[in-house]
């Protein structure tokens, strides 16, 4: 029996075997049985192969519940397409649909068989990176972007521990930029399920707003395809590691289980979603809830790598934590905790101003990104008036944000692709508010 998973420690990229029988499902058979019910109720009609495929099983585990069915009146095979049961259709009789209509009051949850509590979690807990991060890996990542070495030599350690940390600095300088670029860094995939379950409660995990799948199967009928050899349980999917983003929309409730009263299931929260991934709350000290609120949720998690969950039963779950988190704020520390809650957050990075060097390289590769020619001395002549006299603070950001207008002028009056220094003073003007205006 295989209640819980047990896989090899030394396997670099743990694979969910196939389950050969239903105690290795970790699933009552009567809940597999439901939910087969389920299926045929919602599709009207099925082939057995492709309600195989629909629950993530092999056929061979459903076929002896569709005999035990069919004996009971409550399945029957309306044609049959090749030889065997898995090429014959399915529907439910009327007596099979009364009982399936009592088994939706419960819980309306059809699609993958879920993955239980315990595997899920011996999963998650293999999928943990240790040491997996060389700066070769990361100077590639961050080839795109002009970013100097002393920022990837404290990015480096952050990302290679998997401990929280915390970007600031002023608006403008690429805090967001440089944590979506995380989501660059060459790593392993890792499996997902497509639910869990726990106690009869389900909680759905998949998201296609957020997990890429590296091994789609599509959802399209297979009559005539022979049966897949699967190298893994498919109530699994290989994805990418997650990269989860939330901003000012962020509430509490985002990080609880989310109860659907209409198909009685739950929904992940987004730290859940994105484990063994990585976890962006940008704009922290701007959401709804205090930063104090929003970190007290995760000191225990952070600290114990244990997350705790509660079904509306009154039910307790505990789930491994394996989520980096990065926090990114245009706000001064103090402005959002004291010593003792800044603690908590293990890495900081405090993201400067670009020197004027660093400003330059990022303003000539923007240009040669769109194309754009610059006329002599037309840069150094820009720099010195609209900043080195006045004093303007450089940002990251203002080398696209200018160059975006310039060509907006350029398109407009049908010009050269050359950038003059009227072209640069005119973008400049319509990027910028002035500093002063008349009454």
């Amino acid at each position: 029996m295989m209640s819980t998973l047990e896989l090899p420690v030394a396997v670099e990229r743990p694979t969910p075997p196939v389950p050969e029988s239903i105690a290795d499902t970790g699933l009552k058979e009567t809940f597999i049985q439901q939910l087969i019910l389920k299926t045929i109720y919602y599709r009207g009609e099925i082939l057995g192969r492709d309600l195989a495929k629909s629950m993530g099983l092999n056929f061979s585990l459903l076929e002896p519940m569709l005999e035990f069915f069919k004996g009971q009146y409550l399945v029957a095979v309306k044609r049959s397409l090749g030889v065997g049961m898995v090429s014959s259709v399915f529907a439910l009789s009327d007596q099979g649909r009364n009982i399936t209509l009592q088994y939706i009051e419960s819980s309306a949850y059809s699609g993958k068989a879920p993955v239980p509590l315990d595997q899920y979690c011996a999963v998650v807990k293999l999928q943990k990176r240790k040491n997996w991060l060389t700066p070769e890996k990361l100077a590639e990542a961050f080839s795109h972007m002009i970013v100097s070495p002393d920022v990837l030599a404290q990015i480096g350690p952050a990302v290679n521990s998997g401990k929280s940390f915390l970007m600031y600095g002023q608006p403008g300088n690429g805090k967001t930029y440089v944590a979506e670029s995380l989501f660059r860094i060459e790593s392993d995939p890792i499996f997902i399920p497509y639910a869990i379950e726990s106690g009869g409660q389900i909680v759905e995990m998949y998201d296609p707003l957020y997990h890429t799948q590296l091994d789609a199967v599509s959802d399209e009928p297979s009559i005539w395809a022979a049966p897949e050899e699967e190298n893994y349980d498919r109530r699994w999917f290989r994805a990418k590691r997650p990269f989860i983003a939330s901003g000012g929309e962020l509430t509490l409730d985002m990080l609880d289980l989310a109860y659907k009263p209409d198909s009685k299931v739950y929904d992940a929260p987004l730290q859940l979603k994105a484990n063994n991934g990585i976890y962006l709350i940008d704009d922290f000290g701007r959401q709804k809830v205090s930063p104090t609120e929003v970190l007290n949720r995760w000191i225990i998690p952070m600290e114990r790598g244990t997350d705790f969950f509660t079904f509306l039963t009154g039910g307790k779950i505990s789930i491994p934590f394996e989520t980096f988190l990065v926090f990114s704020t245009n706000l001064r520390p103090h402005q959002i905790g004291d010593e003792a809650f800044l603690r908590r957050i293990q890495y900081k990075m405090y993201l400067r101003n670009p020197v004027e060097d660093e400003f330059q390289s990022i303003f000539f590769k923007q240009c040669a990104a769109l194309d754009l020619e610059l006329d002599h001395g037309a840069l150094e002549q820009f720099m010195e008036y609209r900043y080195r006299i006045t004093k303007k603070p450089m940002r990251r950001c203002q080398p696209r944000d200018i160059l975006t207008h310039a060509v907006d002028l350029i398109e407009f009056e049908n010009l050269p692709r050359l950038l003059t220094t009227e072209i640069l003073d005119r973008a400049y003007d319509s990027t910028f508010v002035a500093d002063q205006f008349e009454e």
